[in-house]
């Protein structure tokens, strides 16, 4: 989940929006022209599910979908796109999570160091833009799904019942209790068993939970530090929680949460410091996302500055969505961004 940004939009920056209840007829989501589908039959060229097994029922925070098939696939979740990529699906729509640097293309989304080549020349359609109430309905009922994701998603009971007039629709986990809370385990596997290939999503799931069992064996000096991931948002020092992907990421390696942030965010997936609080991230190491104008006014902050990390030499800085973008990696935190982003996080490391 992303924040608002402080500078310029940063699309892991945003607040929990809630979807408009405004209701859209059974007709209208039905009747939507097929030459926008035929379009975008032409623009996704997506591919059928590789080794699905169908029919399969889910269960997810709003019911049980029945899922007849998953070849044409719209990904409401920020991040699901990621996930119906890794199995060998293009979807026809996406959220559109990193707005572009003015007059550039293609896409930034379809462009990372880890989805590029799964992407290849598809471009799919731009379901939700980052920062929208909810996604654009009559859009998703013009491409014609057979299946839509809404796991790593906001939305609310009345956003999924609209969607689920139009395809069979997939929602968030059962045991999540809020947006954005559940493991990135759980939710490669949730959506791996929508597309028919659950045991593929677990295996996948496996091969790198490995790799972060590899770096804490290879580090077992981590076992003995603190370590928080943080931003700077609002002119304030912005510490992710521990059971935020970022966070999960950090002690997936080998070290251990600063959980008294997890108290103050109060059920969200960060929290911004009062200057009375900068005790909280005062520890062993820490890991900055953020894009270098935010780093720089970070770096000018004297209560940041008079943190111990960033007095020894222990914080490692990751751009977000320029230059390599690691912290774009660690913020999206799917089965093709993870492994990248464990191989960079531990590298920043071993540069200080």
């Amino acid at each position: 989940m992303l924040l608002k940004p402080t500078t310029r939009t940063r699309p892991w920056r945003r607040w929990a929006a809630v979807l408009s209840t405004a209701t859209l007829g059974v007709g209208l989501l039905a009747g939507c022209g097929s030459d926008s589908a035929d379009k975008a039959d032409k623009k996704s060229d997506n591919a059928p599910a590789a080794g699905g097994t169908f029919p399969v029922t889910v269960e997810h925070a709003f019911g049980s979908t029945k899922v007849e098939k998953a070849q044409r696939v719209v990904s409401v979740g920020y991040t699901d796109d990621q996930a119906i990529l890794a199995l060998g699906i293009k979807p026809v729509g996406m959220v559109d999570q990193y707005p572009n640097p003015p007059g550039t293309s293609p896409d930034i989304n379809t462009q990372w160091p880890w989805v590029k080549d799964k992407w290849g020349d598809t471009r799919p359609e731009v379901i939700m833009n980052n920062g929208d109430t909810g996604p654009n309905y009559e859009k998703i009922a013009a491409l014609r799904p057979d299946l839509i994701i809404a796991v790593y998603s906001e939305i609310d009971q009345a956003g999924y019942d609209k969607l689920s007039k139009i395809a069979p629709t997939v929602g968030r986990t059962k045991a999540e209790k809020e947006p954005f809370s559940a493991p990135w385990q759980d939710n490669a596997v949730h959506i791996a068993k929508a597309l028919g290939q659950e045991t593929r999503g677990t295996e996948l799931v496996k091969g790198i939970q490995d790799k972060l069992d590899a770096a804490k064996k290879a580090h077992p000096e981590f076992a003995n530090q603190t370590a928080v991931p943080l931003s700077w948002y609002k002119d304030s020092v912005a510490p992710f929680t521990t059971t935020d992907v970022r966070g999960r990421l950090v002690t997936g390696i080998g070290y251990k949460g600063q959980t008294e942030i997890d108290k103050i965010a109060d059920g969200k997936f960060y929290t911004t410091l009062s200057p009375e609080r900068m005790d909280l991230v005062d520890v062993d190491r820490l890991f900055v996302i953020a894009d270098k104008a935010d780093q720089e006014a970070l770096k000018k902050f004297q209560l940041f500055t008079n943190l111990n990390a960033v007095k020894n030499g222990k914080v490692s800085y990751l751009l977000d969505s320029e230059g390599p973008a690691v912290g774009a990696a660690m913020s999206q935190g799917t089965l093709l961004s993870l492994p990248y982003a464990i191989d960079e996080l531990v590298k920043s490391v071993g540069q200080m």
